[in-house]
């Protein structure tokens, strides 16, 4: 350039990186992953295949974009509760997945998987924030004591996430609240320094007259200490609390 400075270009529009992120996801939702095509969501997002991939090289690279986005800062629960902790922490690993059209995780994975790029956005976006956040939990009820000493941390990490991530991967089983928390109660029942004790606490947080905790959905959703381990009602509302309280 004549005046030696570099002219700037025009600058990026954000709305359409959302508007596209926002496509996908929905594209994935109704038409599953084999349905997808840049084209559709370049259509669905109003804008263009050329903008579309000056923002991403390719389609598992916008996918894994969206539901980054849609996954968001996943920050764990941190109650001083065990069990309602874990509970919250490993739904917090749902959340994108149960969005998901059960045959999408695994078909974006085979995508990814040949790709070492990708391979590693996959792992970077979808496996360790979740896995982190349980670490998190997982830690804390170790510095309280909670769990038996000298207990296996990355087995317990792993044993709680593969509700998760072989259930989403495979899709051939359930992942409702209901089944969350028999897991964690099943694994807790053999890793648990006193298990009655951490069931006494999840009682007192959850200010129900039956067993029970309240997670960061706001429901309270019961379960049995006994043999069976989960009840099968998830859907109670609890009353209202904190200031400004609908009444």
């Amino acid at each position: 350039m004549r005046d030696g400075k570099q002219r700037a270009g025009r600058p990026r529009d954000l709305g359409i990186d959302q508007a596209v992120r926002t496509a996908a996801l929905a594209l994935l939702a109704e038409a599953g992953y084999g349905g997808l095509a840049i084209e559709a969501i370049a259509r669905r997002a109003g804008t263009n295949k050329a903008a579309v991939y000056r923002r991403w090289p390719n389609l598992p690279a916008l996918v894994l974009d969206a539901l980054g986005a849609q996954l968001g800062d996943l920050r764990p629960p941190d109650t001083g509760c065990t069990i309602c902790d874990l509970c919250d922490a490993i739904k917090l690993q749902l959340t994108v997945f149960r969005r998901m059209p059960p045959d999408a995780l695994a078909a974006l994975r085979a995508d990814c998987g040949g790709d070492e790029e990708l391979n590693e956005a996959f792992m970077r976006t979808l496996f360790d924030p979740p896995r982190e956040a349980v670490a998190q939990v997982l830690d804390a009820a170790i510095a309280r004591g909670d769990l038996r000493e000298h207990v296996d941390r990355e087995l317990v990490l792993d044993l709680l996430a593969s509700l998760v991530h072989y259930r989403a991967l495979f899709g051939h089983g359930s992942t409702a609240d209901e089944d969350v928390e028999e897991a964690v109660h099943a694994l807790l029942r053999g890793v648990a320094q006193d298990y009655a004790r951490l069931v006494s606490v999840s009682r007192a947080a959850s200010h129900a007259p039956s067993p029970g905790h309240l997670h960061a959905d706001g429901y309270a959703h019961h379960w049995n200490a006994g043999a069976s381990g989960a009840g099968a009602d998830p859907s109670e509302r609890p009353a209202p609390r904190g200031p400004g309280a609908a009444t």
